[in-house]
């Protein structure tokens, strides 16, 4: 039986932002592999870890795609991982 889990990985950041940043490197070099879902990447304190904060906005798109861009970006919605972050 194939269950989905959540690997928790402790870094060290400046902030919250910072913490975001590195996630969504991290998620994006993830991307490679097939057991990976980087769109559902979260990051929290780590005396916290109820208190999640999304790092992707992961929004769908039409054609099925999601949207790749940072959580609560501005403008329109994108399947790049370039750009603004």
């Amino acid at each position: 039986m194939t269950g989905r889990y959540v690997v928790h990985l402790p870094v060290q950041a400046g902030d919250l932002l910072a913490a975001q940043r590195l996630a969504r490197l991290l998620a994006r070099w993830a991307r490679v592999l097939p057991q990976a879902d980087p769109g559902e990447t979260t990051v929290s304190a780590e005396d916290d870890q109820g208190v999640r904060h999304r790092v992707f906005c992961d929004l769908r798109l039409p054609g099925g795609g999601r949207c790749l861009l940072r959580a609560d970006h501005d403008g329109d919605c994108a399947r790049r991982l370039g750009g603004r972050s």
